[in-house]
């Protein structure tokens, strides 16, 4: 999946499709040593996709916790003009 289409999502849709993306490689494996995997790749892809939907959500998260930061900062910059 392309990383413009994983910024669109919301962080509850990143963590959702990283579940599935963890079965997935999970699922690989296992056919892997069964034998029944055909498309070796597959699995190298899926471990990009997941470390691509951990980036983005780390960024998310960092992003989130800097605006409530500047928030915080502001009001009390407004109540110190207050007084």
């Amino acid at each position: 999946m392309k990383t413009l289409e994983l910024r669109e999502k919301s962080k509850e849709e990143l963590q959702k499709l990283l579940q599935e993306n963890r079965e997935r490689l999970r699922q690989l494996r296992f056919d892997l040593v069964s034998g029944k995997v055909k498309n070796v790749k597959e699995i190298r892809e899926t471990k990009k996709d997941i470390a691509r939907i951990q980036t983005l959500l780390k960024s998310k998260i960092k992003e989130q916790n800097n605006n409530l930061k500047f928030k915080v900062k502001s009001e009390k910059l407004k109540v110190a003009i207050q007084n």
